[in-house]
């Protein structure tokens, strides 16, 4: 089992380095990123199984430890494989661990929170249901004397700065959602025909956003765009409507912009894979054809995404780490519980997945 966790690392490793234009640790921690947003409520995915073949022992420091761990929503695919992995890794070291779902209540989770202090918890790892409650939580957590470390949703750079500045054992684990968006249009313009399908000189697209609120949405569907005019290409937005994050709501977008907009919509962005799904069935259903006539991104490299990248029905997605961001959250659990002074950022680099990579991927993650 364990082999298997190092090929993984390894073979991640090697396709970030083979594919052009993927980022390093320190490159994400420069750009002061973010990441991921969540995936969704619709798509398809196998925690277990990625658990069971990730896990092969504990994490190290955090035996002894009692550790809280607040998830924004269960019913959250990405966050789902997230949170197994987290608990199953912490569980193997030693750490009790109690995971409570926030039922996308920003009230709900605080209360969950102020319950964790009341009892104690050594370190609390939070995914936050909104963004801008990081300043509370964290000024609660510091006045009880308890470290946080925020997964999957960043603070934004003042809190950050502010917990520099003041001493505060807070820190943020995650990925660049700059760097995922950029990957979206690099597999773009990689295409024969950089997106341009009907020779006009330009790319139109539909853009199906997760959350406008949520900084990872912002940075995806700007950085994805911004790849492209980076190029030199002319792009052309047609639709831009939130999804939510949402399966059924990625199919419903998609579907009226093929409606309203017809053979010129070339490109459909979707900032994560549940609503890249979704997308998926209102173009088969509109008779279009990906990769031949249209494209279609997403993120996160859910099962169901990587077998369609596979068969060619998905143009392109990007592996949003879900194994590499538990791991290092729970470290950083460990080492705050052991005193240890941290950075407020502490980056994971997403990988690129077209139909060279994709089946390897989906080969480790079973």
């Amino acid at each position: 089992m364990r082999k298997k966790l190092l090929a993984l690392t390894l073979c991640l490793a090697m396709s970030a380095t083979m594919l052009a234009g993927c980022g390093s640790k320190n490159s994400a921690t420069e750009e002061k990123a973010t990441t991921e947003p969540a995936a969704t409520t619709e798509a398809t995915a196998e925690p277990a199984a990625t658990t069971e073949a990730a896990v092969t022992e504990g994490c190290p420091g955090v035996e002894g430890l009692n550790i809280g761990v607040c998830i924004y929503k269960f019913d959250d695919n990405f966050m789902t494989l997230y949170r197994n992995e987290l608990q199953s890794y912490l569980e193997a070291g030693g750490a009790t661990v109690t995971v409570m779902d926030g039922k996308n209540d920003q009230a709900e989770q605080t209360n969950q929170i102020q319950n964790f202090i009341t009892e104690g918890v050594d370190v609390l790892i939070v995914n936050l249901v909104q963004s801008s409650a990081a300043q509370q939580i964290t000024d609660q957590c510091n006045t009880a004397g308890i470290p946080v470390v925020f997964i999957n949703r960043e603070p934004d750079d003042a809190e950050k700065q502010r917990w520099t500045d003041n001493g505060v054992k807070a820190t943020y684990v995650g990925a660049n959602a700059k760097q995922s968006g950029t990957f979206q249009g690099e597999i773009v313009l990689a295409l024969p025909d950089k997106g341009d399908i009907n020779g006009d000189g330009k790319v139109s697209y539909v853009m199906v956003v997760g959350d406008p609120e949520n900084v990872d949405a912002q940075y995806r569907t700007e950085f994805s765009i911004k790849a492209l005019t980076d190029a030199g290409m002319k792009v052309e937005k047609l639709d831009e409507q939130r999804g939510d994050w949402d399966q059924a709501r990625g199919q419903e977008i998609v579907a009226n912009a093929l409606t309203a907009n017809g053979d010129a919509v070339e490109v459909v962005f979707c900032n994560n894979d549940a609503m890249a799904l979704g997308a998926k069935q209102a173009i088969e259903a509109a008779g279009r054809t990906v990769g031949k006539d249209i494209y279609l991104l997403g993120v996160d490299a859910l099962t169901d995404a990587l077998e369609g990248v596979i068969a060619g029905t998905i143009t392109g997605t990007v592996f949003n780490d879900h194994i590499g961001q538990s791991h290092a959250a729970a470290e950083a659990a460990a080492s705050f519980a052991a005193g240890e002074t941290l950075e407020s950022l502490i980056g994971v680099d997403y990988i690129k997945v077209t139909q060279d990579n994709a089946q390897e991927i989906l080969d480790l993650l079973q």
